[in-house]
């Protein structure tokens, strides 16, 4: 039998007894009924004050409920412990190995209140903690760019990084990212990236002032080629060969240093005015008609398909450089006869260029490298067919400018298809010109 029944039935038979020997077995039963709900009473008093003090307090030691209540209680204060000390090892882990990082790290709430941060992060972004916890983000800092990136990656359409100079010292670059995880919280991680800027910068001024450097002799070494080459009847047969090799070498030195100098441009002065309307069909007209120059010996066929009064707002020359460096890739590595695509169209998202030649493709596994500089496919083909190596990167720097996209899709022996995605906000659609009656 179970204690507690057990210890009731005693009590009532006792009480009974006694109440029939006082001669009165009601009153008896009730008086045992008393003292069993005072004995509860106390018991419960004793568990609330056991939950109250904690150890401090030992479990009542009665059989019974009681005692199977106390002891699960204390069970369970045994395994919260233990979790708890788990947790607490597992977050001193935590910041020992965000205290070991590089980087700067704060953790946010979704209000942008400072939940935590690293040492690195006082040391780039000025935020301290103890000291900063429960700041908002936006009453720490004062950058602009970087209080507007926080807005939109706090509404989770952040994408990029954002480089932005450390509040602390100028001189100091910082790549800063924020994710948002367990749907409200926030991590902002910054990273010191002002060495590789730097050798970033040495290696443009060293490409753009070597080119520079370049570009008189190979001038002056183009003009003096070109006047003995008109004097063809002077020169003896069998230099005539060699003075055009030299020529059309030249002429590949040329080519490889304007490009230099283009991307070099692109990459160290600031965006140009991007706000100019561009009218994209006439852009695209005129592009075919210097690549149809270009490729006359070989009898390309252009397909055209130009949807009119589709206009773009950025930089005309900026863009007939990328759109010509694709077209011109795919006049260069299409086989003789064979057509050319050239199609603008509207999107859902936008409006986008697609170039699609005939040639003879790229594998998979190059091309997320064919928009690096001088990167190619074919080293032999592509000296053959006198490519830079540079028009792909030109390209995507521009359209990096005017906020869009290049991507590439290929499978060898089917050609290549080049696409720049131009985002809405880039667009401006002309109303047609009223019909003359």
């Amino acid at each position: 039998m179970h204690p507690d029944l057990l210890r009731l039935g005693s009590i009532v038979i006792l009480a009974g007894l006694a109440g029939q020997l006082a001669g009165n077995v009601f009153i008896g039963l009730c008086a045992g009924l008393l003292v069993c709900l005072v004995w509860q009473h106390r018991m419960l008093r004793y568990i609330s004050k056991f939950l109250r003090q904690g150890n401090a307090q030992s479990p009542p030691d009665t059989p019974g409920v009681i005692n199977e209540i106390t002891r699960q209680i204390s069970s369970l204060r045994a395994r919260n412990k233990q979790r708890e000390q788990e947790l607490r090892a597992r977050l001193a882990r935590f910041e020992e190995a965000t205290e070991a990082l590089p980087d700067a790290v704060v953790v946010m709430n979704a209000d942008g209140q400072v939940d935590w941060a690293n040492k690195k992060a006082a040391e780039y972004l000025g935020i301290a903690f103890p000291r900063d916890h429960g700041q908002r983000f936006s009453h720490l800092i004062r950058q602009p760019d970087l209080l507007d990136y926080f807005t939109v990656a706090g509404n989770g359409t952040a994408a990029k990084s954002l480089v932005i100079c450390s509040p602390l010292n100028a001189e100091t670059s910082l790549e800063i990212r924020i994710i948002r995880y367990a749907q409200s919280s926030l991590l902002l991680v910054a990273g010191n990236i002002t060495e590789i800027r730097r050798a970033n910068q040495m290696r443009k001024d060293f490409i753009a002032n070597a080119s520079h450097e370049l570009r008189t002799p190979i001038t002056v070494i183009a003009g003096y080629l070109e006047a003995v080459e008109n004097e063809t009847a002077e020169l003896l047969p069998d230099w005539q060969p060699r003075i055009r090799q030299m020529r059309n070498q030249t002429r590949r030195m040329q080519n490889l240093i304007e490009d230099l100098l283009k991307l070099s441009r692109l990459e160290s002065d600031p965006p140009a005015k991007l706000d100019n309307e561009v009218d994209i069909t006439e852009l695209l007209s005129a592009i075919q008609a210097e690549a149809q120059t270009l490729s006359a010996a070989h009898n390309h066929v252009f397909a055209p398909e130009l949807q009119p009064r589709l206009h773009v707002k950025g930089d005309y020359d900026s863009l007939y450089s990328a759109f010509s460096n694709i077209v011109f890739n795919a006049v260069q590595y299409t086989p003789a006869g064979s057509e050319i695509h050239i199609k603008w169209y509207e999107t859902n998202t936008g409006a986008c260029l697609e170039v699609t030649d005939s040639g003879d493709g790229i594998p998979a596994e190059h091309i997320h490298r064919v928009t690096e500089r001088f990167y190619r496919v074919d080293k032999g083909r592509s000296r053959e067919k006198g490519g830079t190596g540079l028009g792909l990167a030109i390209a995507r720097h521009v359209m990096v400018q005017h906020d869009a996209e290049l991507s590439i899709s290929s499978e060898p022996g089917q050609g290549t298809t080049v696409k720049c995605l131009i985002p809405e906000h880039r667009l401006v659609r002309t109303r047609p010109e009223p019909e003359d009656f």
